[in-house]
């Protein structure tokens, strides 16, 4: 009995904590606590990037790192360590997701990406945080596979978290949702710019930034960035000399073109290996979902035994590619030398068995993400294509373009396979350190992005904005922002009463079939409100009836609105108390009462500005007039309330009925249908119809017909 009273006590513990959490947050204005939460989340996203760090570099060093040197150059190594280590990790990963959280299901970008358009910005911390652990254990086993899109989803999951405590709307919990996962990019990518302009445009399939949420984004990834430096520091970038790198000569796009091209077409391989894997051999095999990443793994082990390089998860033979040594095999060339075309054939083969053997691990369902093993093999691309030009023309090739044509090329299979060419851009360059390479980064990333658009792995992700759910009312929810609430309120309030006013009183101002709220006002100042339901609860005790007054009836400190707020801001209020009518006072200290806002007066403001902007797309699209039509049709139709035995048609009016009028004509009689409008020739419809004009060849009638086989 102790243990359910400690319980019960903890449970209300929390609850309070909630409410008054609740509270704070509603008394600040809606940036400022997006701004402040946004912090939070960045905070708590850094840190979880720094313990993924740790786990990762730890991990890797002595699990897959004990059996093979991931950066090396070295192929077909065989060792039994190599082969079953990541069945072992994706073995170990379904079953803890299995027993966990069965419901995830995704990798780490297509989980945020589903939560923001489907399920209003809620993303729940145990999923995330399970596969995010679980994703940690698959790349030190060797898995083929990344730590960034796990990350990503766990600090989507920390600000949506954020969001739910502090009891935000739906679209502010989006907001931080986005500002989560920029703060789990740009820590765990050491890019804070480009990490908040990824999570604002991995949204969208075009190149299309969610606004409202750049700035929150861009606090939180700072935060991340910072917090993630606490712990790490700076630890130089991703490339070794890439900030020396320079783009000198128009001439040099000349490869930089083929580049772009090589990576588009690279990157919709890479997301076909991730599609069959998927769509294809998991149907098709029938095995359990715990135990299909353990195949999985071994077929990605069979692989590694071809090339260790493919379980490198922390881009180490990406960094050696920037450097060939001299000591490079020279199976076909001069002692010495370095063998341009065995290095490429070398890159070609990586590139190849990383995107097969990621399809294999993230495909089958092991935790784990694709933003990173993108840039590996866009890394991979650049050296490739680098060094085929060195062996095709020996000499004339400078090598800090061979160089450059790295970090390029990890840019234009980001851009591509995540279809986000802008944050691709600017995170590349924040990686590498490479800001001299700038045009040849957006020449690759933009092209690449053209090429391989279509077949991107993000497959949660819609079009545009306008297919987005989240943004179904956007033209009423910028409109309601952009009002006032002096610009609707009624300051002449009917129902206003003194204080002492008596309940009689009170009972002979509600007319029949009205529920009146009148507002108790002493000297301009608001002192509660009365509704219908107060009056009446009060008639129901007999003897109060008789001495009872306003005052002691009315409903004390109501849910008020300021002049100066938004709509669309009060209309929370409205919610929240199952109010029809919100007090409007005056933000200084006496408190004024200046009139009352109402549901009703809200709705009528927010139809005429419809119309009025259904008048506006009719002028500007001629076309769409068509469309309207048939919407006065259908409203004709609803007024006639037909039975299942109506159809309701279009006619020519018939030569027999030329000249005459309707009820010369008399259809019902002659021709079966009722004739319940004319459209002119001007496209309008008249109705009802002038049944003594005579009709023209050039009209249509517009008729209700009788079906008997309905």
């Amino acid at each position: 009995m102790r243990f359910f009273h400690s319980k019960a006590n903890i449970s209300e513990m929390v609850w309070n904590v909630r409410r008054i959490i609740a509270q704070l947050s509603a008394r600040v204005p809606r940036w400022g606590r997006l701004l402040l939460l946004g912090v939070l989340a960045g905070i708590a996203g850094g840190l979880a990037a720094a313990a993924f760090k740790g786990g990762l570099t730890v991990g890797s060093q002595f699990l897959a790192g004990s059996f093979t040197h991931l950066g090396a150059a070295g192929v077909f190594k065989f060792h039994w360590g190599v082969l079953l280590l990541p069945a072992l990790g994706g073995l170990v990963s379904g079953i803890a997701v299995r027993l966990l959280c069965p419901e995830a299901v995704g990798h780490g970008t297509d989980v945020l990406v589903r939560a923001f358009h489907r399920d209003m910005g809620r993303l729940r911390l145990k999923g995330p945080l399970v596969k995010g652990v679980a994703a940690v254990w698959v790349i030190a086993c060797g898995g083929s596979a990344g730590p960034e899109g796990p990350i990503a989803a766990l600090g989507a999951a920390i600000g949506s978290t954020f969001g739910r405590i502090f009891g935000v709307t739906p679209r502010e919990r989006r907001i931080l949702l986005i500002a989560g996962c920029g703060a789990g990019i740009g820590a765990i990518f050491q890019c804070p710019l480009g990490g908040a302009l990824f999570a604002a445009s991995i949204l969208y399939r075009q190149p299309e930034f969610e606004a409202d949420a750049i700035v929150p984004s861009v606090v939180s990834s700072v935060m991340g960035y910072s917090a993630f430096m606490l712990f790490w520091g700076f630890e130089g970038h991703m490339l070794h000399g890439a900030a020396a790198l320079r783009f000198t000569s128009p001439i040099e796009l000349i490869p930089y073109a083929l580049l772009g091209l090589l990576c588009g077409v690279v990157s919709i391989f890479f997301s076909n290996c991730m599609r069959m894997v998927e769509k294809r051999w998991l149907p098709w095999s029938r095995l359990p979902r715990w135990f299909a990443p353990t195949i999985g793994g071994l077929a990605t082990g069979v692989l590694a035994c071809l090339l260790p390089q493919i379980m490198d998860g922390q881009y180490r033979f990406v960094q050696n590619a920037m450097s060939v040594p001299s000591a490079a095999p020279h199976f076909f060339g001069d002692e010495g030398a370095i063998n341009w075309w065995w290095w490429a054939a070398m890159f070609a083969g990586v590139v190849l068995t990383k995107c097969i053997a990621t399809g294999l691990t993230v495909g089958s369902g092991a935790s784990g993400g694709v933003l990173g093993p993108a840039v590996f093999i866009g890394g991979a691309v650049g050296a490739f294509l680098g060094a085929l030009c060195e062996a095709a023309y020996p000499g004339t090739f400078p090598e800090g373009l061979r160089q450059a044509l790295i970090p390029v090329g990890m840019g234009g299979v980001l851009a591509a396979s995540m279809r986000t060419p802008l944050a691709a851009i600017v995170m590349v360059t924040e990686m590498t350190g490479s800001y001299g390479l700038i045009v040849p980064l957006m020449v690759v990333c933009v092209s690449a992005y053209v090429v391989g658009r279509r077949w991107g792995l993000n497959h949660e992700q819609v079009r545009g904005s306008a297919e987005s759910p989240a943004h179904a009312g956007d033209a009423i929810v910028h409109m309601l922002e952009s009002w006032r609430v002096e610009q609707l309120v009624e300051p002449d309030w009917a129902s206003t009463v003194a204080a002492d006013t008596s309940l009689a009183e009170l009972v002979e101002r509600v007319q029949y079939g009205t529920q009146p709220t009148f507002a108790v006002v002493r000297d301009d100042k608001l002192l509660g409100l009365i509704s219908t339901a107060d009056i009446r609860r009060v008639m129901d005790e007999p003897g109060l009836a008789e001495v009872v007054i306003a005052v002691d009836m009315m409903t004390e400190c109501p849910s008020t609105a300021y002049p100066d707020e938004s709509v669309y801001e009060v209309l929370n209020e409205f919610r929240r108390g199952h109010q029809d009518v919100l007090p409007v006072v005056s933000r200084d200290a006496n408190r004024r009462w200046l009139g009352m806002l109402t549901r009703e007066r809200v709705f009528k403001a927010i139809r005429r500005q419809v119309e009025e902007m259904q008048r506006s797309v009719l002028r500007e699209h001629h076309g769409l007039a068509a469309i309207e039509r048939e919407g006065q049709l259908q409203e004709l139709v609803t007024g006639l309330a037909p039975t299942r035995k109506h159809e309701i048609q279009r006619l020519l009016v018939p030569l027999q009925a030329v000249g005459k009028s309707l009820r010369e004509a008399d259809f019902r009689k002659n021709f079966g249908v009722q004739i319940i409008a004319i459209e002119q020739p001007d496209d309008s419809i008249q109705c009802p119809p002038d049944v003594d004009a005579p009709l023209r060849t050039d009209q249509r009638l517009v008729a209700l017909v009788w079906n008997p086989e309905n």
